[in-house]
């Protein structure tokens, strides 16, 4: 059974509220990276990495791990997400916005043919509705806490329903 969500602070809010943060939780699932690393993979200025970094740090959705020494010595700090952005939810149209930019974001990145979409219409009840989304809540809950296999690959997943007129 899903979890429920508890309403995100005011400052996980904010740190919620940016494509590019969104996708740096992303990057640092399961894979904790420096600030330089996450520069190369979002292809942006490390100094403009690094605010969202500290940003995602201080709301608590990274996790500093401890310090190694880079190719040429300097002290590097790898960040590893914490999770906490699954167990919080942040209403509102910037934290929708920022989601869809960073989906479009990754999705611009793929190669072709890397993309599985769909696209359905159905027509629902409201109850009908109501269970659709708790059991796609079951499944993604399920999906989330599962132990990946050695072969394992990391898939993203965007979910959108909305009303279809």
């Amino acid at each position: 059974m899903a979890r429920q969500r508890r309403k995100a602070t005011d400052a996980e809010a904010s740190a919620l509220a940016s494509g590019i943060r969104l996708r740096i939780i992303r990057l640092t699932f399961g894979e904790a990276l420096t600030n330089k690393e996450l520069a190369a993979r979002l292809d942006k200025d490390p100094a403009t990495t690094l605010y969202h970094v500290r940003k995602l740090a201080d709301a608590g959705f990274l996790t500093a791990q401890q310090p190694r020494r880079g190719a040429r010595g300097a002290k590097e700090i790898p960040y590893l997400s914490t999770g906490l952005s699954w167990h919080v939810r942040a209403p509102g149209d910037v934290v929708d916005q920022a989601m869809l930019e960073a989906y479009l974001a990754e999705v611009g990145e793929l190669e072709a043919g890397d993309l599985d979409q769909t696209r359905l219409v159905v027509d629902v009840t409201e109850d009908d509705r109501e269970e659709f989304r708790r059991r796609l809540a079951d499944l993604l809950e399920e999906f989330r806490t599962r132990r990946p296999g050695p072969a394992g690959e990391r898939l993203a997943i965007y979910v959108a329903t909305y009303p279809s007129r």
